[in-house]
């Protein structure tokens, strides 16, 4: 544990120090005196002693409810910051002084308490790890939180987090995502207790399967009944959402999951939690705490934040190096796959020269988690999710950075192919069934490795020899032949249909034509979204951001994430921020929670522009039932009969701009003739500061 920088004065070491036990959790928790006739009153951790050898505390009120409470018939004495130690408790009754000095303060009416909380030191700490925003859904586990947000609202303004009020977890687990996933730099959400923490499920899958490092934190139902601590039960709720191990219902999604027992440690708690949620393979983490831990009082201090970095992963051994490099180099038909290591944005220049120097390199993106390779370069195969021909006939094959390179059921690698495993997780631990037939695994970072081999082919005379001559020129045109006849393709697919329709890929290659170059793209499109790849055809690193698992509904939260997270980085140099769009399917809209989304959106100023690709229902369902019954009954049933259908087709933009107070730009598109007009009307408005969704009838299959 790094050493603490304390200002501790010698009379509350003095006091810490006589603390045992319970005894000395419930002091440093206890809330001081209630000057109300009524209210419950408490002794404060901040007690100093009289000359008469009586203490004094600060005082505060706290509003308990309407109605006085009685006193508890028996209760074990509480003690103040002065009492001596102890080691046994009493079994024999209270008398009528030491209840009286449970329940009542003889502190004077102008003294203060500190309220230097636990609550308070939490935040501290995750703005010194470099959370600058905290994403929130609170509720009655909460008081000490709201009294900390107000706190340092008022007294460290400008060094305090940003708080985003989210009317739905899922949107505010998705928004720290996105932000997480843009940035690179951990966000934190809080929501309240076991039913917040559920209402986050699908998000923290996403984070998990996504790679972003997002703290959420949950308070717990008080761990005392009797008013014995400052945050004890005062609701009728706190029994009902009482439940065995709160933390077990996220932990398999999370890299850390641990409750807060005191106030002591919480920094270093949280610096912990980071420390997971950073390190590779990244990911999210959750602490949870009672009221009344998180209303303990404490003496302030500091953690030295250098102590606390994340672990770094280091490169291949040189014997990998030089295996990996060899096999490039002989290849025929190399083939790169990946899936998210272009999280780390240096990554795609890095396969640019890794292709530019074994020429015929192909670099297949299986999950579109982020840009990896640019569509501008000949050895870009596009996005696939898993079934590519050229994993087929590959005979050496890289795989970097991947959770499903292939799909085996549908596609490959031929026998003798030469399979190499580069992974910050390559073993997937949390995957019960993950293999694939590699010769080789190395738990290495992506970046790095790429480097090494690049370095390795470029110095190397023997390896240098092999990737030159005809052989490797023949390699270098027929690649380029193909890329041409690939964009030729997408280029066909990508008009407008005879009838005046269109598809998908037409409308994201307008889209594509008209937003600015360095447009952000937050993609949730299921079954759309090769067609949405091929439209955009990404170039830019950290350009496009996919949905990083399978809890439809990221986009909606993700979207306004990832503006907020370029606006704030922006003014920072005093620049604008970038224009985001988001595209998402009709279905996996209406899960992101519109109504949440937008008022937010309204709320923060935080302007950007949804695409619906609204095709009347889930397709996804329908690919699933032919992949397994092709010849079935739901094969030829109509999507009313497999019950996929929204038939009648909700007014997507009339939702959003309901939540929105009006205050949206909404609009709806079903002719190739009009798609131009109507997307230059919405981009216009959002360059302007208003949110815009447009709901697009797009045509299947294109």
């Amino acid at each position: 544990m790094p050493p603490l920088l304390r200002a501790t004065p010698p009379r509350a070491r003095s006091a810490s120090r006589a603390l045992q036990g319970h005894h000395r959790h419930a002091a440093a928790a206890a809330v001081t005196g209630i000057n109300r006739p009524g209210a419950r009153q408490f002794l404060s951790s901040t007690a100093c002693p009289r000359d008469n050898g009586a203490s004094t505390s600060t005082s505060s009120t706290i509003n308990l409810g309407n109605t006085a409470l009685p006193r508890p018939p028996q209760s074990p004495p509480l003690l103040s910051a002065t009492t001596t130690p102890i080691t046994k408790l009493s079994s024999r009754p209270a008398t009528t002084t030491e209840t009286q000095a449970r329940w009542s303060s003889t502190a004077a009416a102008d003294e203060k308490p500190k309220m230097y909380t636990t609550s308070f030191a939490f935040f501290e700490a995750l703005w010194d790890a470099g959370v600058e925003h905290v994403f929130v859904n609170l509720g009655s586990d909460h008081p000490s939180i709201i009294e900390a947000m107000v706190k340092g609202a008022r007294e460290k303004k400008d060094h305090f987090p940003r708080i985003i009020t989210c009317p739905n977890e899922m949107v505010a687990m998705s928004m720290a995502d996105g932000y997480a996933r843009l940035t690179n730099k951990p966000q934190a959400v809080i929501v309240h207790v076991d039913v917040g923490t559920q209402g986050l499920g699908a998000a923290v899958h996403n984070a998990s399967a996504g790679r972003a490092p997002v703290l959420v934190f949950a308070g717990i139902s008080p761990i005392t009944q009797d008013g014995e601590m400052r945050g004890s039960r005062t609701e009728f709720i706190h029994w009902i959402q009482d439940v065995p191990d709160q933390k077990q219902i996220v932990a398999q999604y999370c890299r850390y999951a641990a409750e807060l027992k005191t106030g002591a440690n919480v920094k270093q708690m949280v610096n912990r939690a980071l420390q997971f949620a950073r390190s590779d393979p990244q990911g999210p983490v959750y602490l949870c705490g009672s009221r009344e831990v998180m209303e303990a009082e404490i003496e302030p201090y500091q953690v030295k934040q250098d102590q606390w970095e994340p672990v770094e992963l280091g490169g291949l051994p040189s014997g990998a190096v030089r295996k990996i490099a060899a096999a490039l180099a002989g290849a025929k038909e190399p083939l790169l796959v990946t899936g998210y290591a272009g999280r780390n944005q240096a990554v795609p220049g890095a396969l640019v020269e890794l292709a530019n120097t074994v020429k015929g390199l192909r670099v297949l993106d299986t999950g579109g988690s982020d840009m990896c390779f640019p569509a501008d370069h000949p050895g870009w195969l596009g996005l696939r999710y898993g079934v590519e021909d050229a994993v087929r006939t590959a005979d050496t094959i890289i795989v970097l950075d991947c959770d499903v390179p292939w799909i085996p059921t549908q596609c490959k690698p031929k026998e003798d192919a030469k399979v190499f495993h580069i992974d910050v997780d390559p073993l997937k631990q949390v995957m019960p069934l993950h293999y694939i037939p590699a010769q080789h695994r190395y738990r290495a970072d992506a970046l790095a490795s790429v480097e090494q081999i690049t370095a390795l082919l470029k110095s190397d005379e023997g390896l240098k020899a092999q990737l030159t001559g005809e052989e490797s020129e023949k390699r270098w045109t027929a690649l380029q032949e193909s890329y041409k006849q690939r964009l030729e393709s997408i280029a066909t697919r990508s008009r407008p249909l005879d009838n005046g329709e269109f598809g998908t890929t037409h409308l994201c290659a307008k889209l594509k034509e008209m937003c600015p170059k360095d447009t952000l793209w937050a993609i949730e499109a299921v079954t759309n979204t090769l067609f949405v790849h091929d439209g955009i055809q990404p170039t830019i690193p950290g350009q496009w951001i996919n949905c990083g698992g399978g809890g439809l509904g990221w986009s909606g939260g993700g979207a306004l994430g990832i503006k907020l997270a370029t606006d704030h980085e922006a003014r920072r140099k005093g620049e604008k921020g970038k224009f985001v769009v988001q595209i998402v399917g009709d279905g996996t809209y209406l899960f992101s929670v519109p109504g949440s989304v937008y008022w937010i959106s309204k709320r923060y100023n935080i302007p950007v522009l949804t695409i619906v690709l609204n095709n009347k229902g889930w397709n996804a369902p329908r690919k699933s039932l032919l992949l397994v019954h092709p010849d079935g009954l739901g094969s030829k049933a109509t999507n009313e009969e497999i019950n996929i259908s929204f038939d009648p087709v909700p007014d997507y933009a009339g939702i959003a701009k309901a939540a929105a107070g009006g205050d949206l730009h909404a609009a709806r598109v079903d002719k190739a003739a009009d798609l131009e007009r109507i997307l230059k009307e919405a981009i216009e408005a959002v360059q302007g500061g208003q949110t815009a969704v447009v709901d697009c009838k797009v045509a299947m299959g294109c």
